[in-house]
């Protein structure tokens, strides 16, 4: 790591203690301050004010994590996060080999899910959205095992979409998308598969939010089944010794789709901007960022550059699991898939390249509760309904007024002990 990173580096560490794990510092990024998490109300439930709840909740039950987020809307449109949840459930171990999911992985799941249910409850009435990915649309059991969490833990699940996760996860990195580029890709590692959005950047700038929750300028989207949970078990060890068969078997897949033809030479081109927000890249950057332990607000925003990350990338590979195991940004286990996310970050980059990336520590559950918010603002009104109103509405001269629409810059994370 250079001087100056090193310096910026301690420099918003010992602000972010200062100010108590980061709240109500000023953001680097928004150039605002982050709002502390709101307390929760002795007496009456968050979110009840004498009408409709203000409180939003998303769950996220991925192949390696599942995650829950509790948040309320803020007046300009952005999130204040009240309550979160994440514990690591490797729901898609063994898939790969077996085709369904463990008994064991699905008992892990469930305890994870009950407690995700207690806190939707404690925060009651909250609008809310459950969703499962990869692992339950890839395994043979999967759809039977989310009947079972309706049964047993009272969560009504859903299975979304490869290209509705890619749209989540676009809208929860919205606001570090540059409009001085013209595209910008979105990475999104989970433990069953990786979704890659390329976006039209300085469309997803003029919209916003909210226009990119009703129509998001996705170019391209593709999902390729490769995750940590998944590429770990194709590859027995998933260590130093096989890296480059791993980094070979992501690179063909990648090449093989059209999108590498399709937007490959305009990142080679210097016009395209790299976002990543998965647990491999946030616990790479605060491992490059060289920090005490994981702190979230010194994390999302931040800037990587290529040569940079890659030098810790390679140093990462070399080590053994006892030397990744004492890094303290990779603890709770997240040490064990570090390698299996390097060759998929690895895998991408050079296919789509770019001098640096922007890390953010937020995605699906972000995006799905700010899609609650924004996607329909009728009141109950269906969207179609709304958009024949509104229609009906414009102007027929003249230039249209500036957009209003809220951005994320109000959206200020809730810390947690290791990156989710």
């Amino acid at each position: 790591m250079g001087s100056a990173t090193l310096h910026d580096s301690k420099r918003h560490f010992f602000r972010a203690i200062a100010c108590g794990t980061g709240y109500g510092c000023h953001n680097k990024i928004t150039d605002r301050y982050m709002a502390k998490p709101s307390r929760p109300r002795r007496g009456k439930p968050q979110g009840r004010s004498g009408g409709a709840s203000n409180l939003y909740a998303a769950l996220d039950l991925g192949t390696n994590n599942c995650r829950l987020l509790v948040a309320e809307r803020t007046p300009s449109g952005g999130l204040r996060v009240v309550d979160s949840f994440s514990q690591i459930v490797t729901l898609g171990e063994g898939l790969a080999s077996n085709g369904v999911l463990s008994e064991a992985a699905m008992g892990r799941a469930i305890e994870a899910l009950r407690r995700c249910a207690e806190k939707v409850k404690k925060h009651k009435p909250v609008r809310a959205r459950y969703i499962a990915t990869q692992a339950c649309r890839a395994a043979a059991n999967g759809r039977d095992f989310l009947n079972d969490v309706s049964r047993k833990v009272g969560l009504k699940m859903e299975l979304i979409s490869p290209k509705e996760e890619a749209k989540f996860a676009l809208l929860g990195s919205l606001d570090l998308v540059d409009p001085a580029n013209d595209f910008a890709m979105v990475i999104d590692i989970g433990g069953g598969s990786t979704e890659l959005c390329w976006i039209d950047a300085k469309a997803a700038a003029e919209r916003g939010v909210r226009g990119c929750a009703s129509r998001p300028p996705i170019l391209g989207w593709a999902s390729f089944p490769v995750g940590v949970v998944t590429l770990a078990d194709m590859f027995r060890g998933a260590g130093t010794e096989q890296y480059a068969d791993m980094l070979a078997h992501v690179q063909g897949l990648l090449t093989a789709n059209d999108a590498a033809t399709r937007f490959g030479p305009l990142f080679r081109a210097g016009r395209g901007q790299v976002i990543g927000n998965s647990g491999t890249v946030t616990s790479l950057a605060g491992v490059h960022l060289n920090l005490p332990r994981y702190i979230r607000s010194m994390v999302d925003g931040t800037t990587v550059d290529h040569a940079g990350l890659t030098a810790t990338m390679e140093r990462l590979v070399a080590a053994t699991p006892e030397e990744r195991a004492k890094e303290p940004c990779l603890v709770g286990g997240r040490s064990d898939l570090m390698v299996p996310g390097i060759a998929i970050l690895a895998a991408v980059w050079a296919t789509w390249p770019s001098a640096r990336m922007s890390v953010g520590d937020r995605g699906l559950r972000e995006g799905i509760i700010l899609s609650l918010i924004h996607g329909n603002t009728s009141g109950g009104r269906p969207p179609q309904q709304q958009r024949r109103r509104n229609r009906s509405r414009q102007r027929p001269t003249g230039d249209s007024p500036p957009s209003t629409a809220p951005t994320l810059k109000d959206l200020a994370p809730k810390d947690e002990e290791a990156a989710s």
